[in-house]
């Protein structure tokens, strides 16, 4: 719903306009206003989309008081004077209606204006999705694990291999350091990215894209270390690497 305010000085122009936006579904009438300066007590109280105004009114015409907005919204110019048309739409109004104007001419504005509102809502919302994956990707960027009495974030991609030590978990970190951690291997299988980590023996899971080579039964990494490879994992292994 488009909350909308109408300023004109002339009662029978204003009681039109009012039943105009009562009329339309996709607007919400938030007041109606005889001169700038009651819009300005409106607008510092109550949120507003979009603007009625009419040009030539007393005291400050439409167009200065478009002019004095420090807020963005929609402007429709509500006029009896073509020749204000070129000076209203430099000040990015989105439609310019000559009075009288019919119903149907008010719709088509009306309209416009919908479908800039729609076309922002979905843009803000492509922009949030956008912030959220690549929130989320952060996040996949690093596990959390208990060690010594505080939790470590540990980044996945520095993981060489997992190694199984009772209750717990030991990770070989790249530079030969380790943290040994109360975990079970299989919760960290299901844990870390599937597409990166397999596991490969009843007591190791290793970093993929750490593997320099292999053999029948060992696997054979970038640093130098070897880790078993299990009978029982030997047929998924490869057939990711064949």
């Amino acid at each position: 719903m488009v909350r909308c305010i109408a300023i004109d000085d002339e009662p029978l122009a204003l009681r039109q306009i009012k039943s105009y936006i009562e009329r339309t579904e996709t607007l919400e009438l938030v007041a109606t206003c005889r001169n700038a300066y009651e819009a300005q007590q409106v607008l510092q109280q109550q949120s507003v989309d979009l603007i009625f105004v009419d040009i030539n009114m007393p005291d400050m015409n439409g167009l200065d008081f478009v002019r004095s907005l420090t807020t963005t919204h929609y402007i429709v110019f509500t006029t009896a004077h073509a020749e204000f048309a070129l000076e209203g739409f430099k000040l990015n109004a989105i439609d310019y209606l000559l009075k009288p104007f019919s119903y149907e001419e008010f719709m088509k504005a009306a309209q416009k204006v919908a479908s800039l509102v729609d076309l922002v809502e979905r843009c803000h919302a492509a922009e949030s999705a956008i912030a959220q994956n690549e929130a989320e990707e952060a996040d996949k960027e690093f596990i959390s694990v208990k060690a010594d009495y505080k939790t470590q974030l540990v980044k996945i991609a520095d993981i060489v291999y997992l190694e199984s030590a009772g209750e717990y978990v030991r990770l070989h970190i790249e530079g030969s350091s380790t943290i040994t951690t109360l975990f079970r291997l299989k919760n960290m299988e299901t844990t870390l990215p599937q597409d990166t980590f397999l596991r490969v023996h009843r007591s190791y899971i290793v970093n993929i894209k750490r593997i320099a080579s292999y053999t029948k039964g060992r696997i054979f990494l970038d640093n130098g270390e070897y880790i078993p490879l299990g009978e029982n994992y030997k047929e998924r292994f490869f057939e990711i690497f064949q």
